[in-house]
């Protein structure tokens, strides 16, 4: 008989953990639980809070939006798993992203191997998790680029590690208009002002301004935005 499956209404805090192989593991989770698998345990993820959901979205629809105009790779969205390697941790990061050139080790199940870019973004009970531990595996098994980004009251904000030719993290340097570029994602580059936003901007507009659109788009854009859906149907039954 295989394992049992726990009941969503049973699925215990992340505190405490579930001890199985990576086997029962992938026999027990569902796309309903967001867990990851380390060390022959499963930590199961509480449901994050808005700020974090917010800032997800932001990226993700914001690099998804980068990357799939220049056809750069894919991305993938928590959940989804990354088996670091064959002995190594399952774990599902907010954001990851795999360059073209190595589109082979996704599947359509998981990613066998390390993405190329992982984004976490940081809450309160995370901190040790991100910063400490996934840090420490992502460095060790092949990550090219680390983003932190932090959604704690207070502390809104991000890091940027990158691998070094010894397979280290090196923080990334910021440029002085605060803007950071990404070493892995080319040409890509995010200004630390729109994550300390509050509302956080429109990632259409933000994708606008980044790959250069001209003042008299933006504007449109801008216009189109503030009027609603509503016009934009209106305009659409003009041409």
């Amino acid at each position: 008989m295989g394992p049992v499956r726990t009941p969503v209404k049973q699925v215990p805090p992340e505190k405490e953990r579930l001890r199985m192989s990576y086997e029962e593991f992938l026999a027990w989770a569902d796309e309903d639980v967001h867990a990851e698998w380390v060390n022959g345990e499963v930590i199961i993820h509480v449901p994050p809070k808005d700020i974090h959901q917010n800032l997800v979205r932001f990226l993700a629809v914001l690099l998804d939006l980068y990357v799939q105009f220049f056809r750069l790779g894919q991305l993938r969205f928590a959940p989804f798993e990354m088996k670091l390697a064959p002995d190594g941790p399952s774990r599902q990061p907010d954001i990851l992203f795999v360059a073209k050139e190595h589109l082979e080790r996704l599947t359509e199940d998981r990613l066998i191997g390390p993405a190329d870019l992982v984004v976490e973004v940081v809450s309160a009970d995370s901190v040790r998790r991100d910063l400490v531990e996934k840090f420490s595996e992502y460095e060790r098994y092949g990550v090219r680029e680390y983003w932190l980004v932090d959604s704690r009251p207070g502390r809104r904000g991000a890091e940027f590690w990158v691998r070094d030719e010894e397979g280290r993290f090196q923080a990334a340097d910021v440029g002085e208009e605060g803007v950071y570029r990404s070493t892995v994602v080319p040409g890509f580059w995010l200004r630390l002002a729109w994550l300390q936003a509050d509302p956080l901007p429109d990632p259409l507009l933000t994708f606008a301004e980044m790959v250069g659109f001209p003042p008299e788009a933006m504007a449109a854009l801008r216009d189109l935005a503030a009027k609603g859906p509503r016009a934009v149907g209106a305009e659409a039954s003009r041409q």
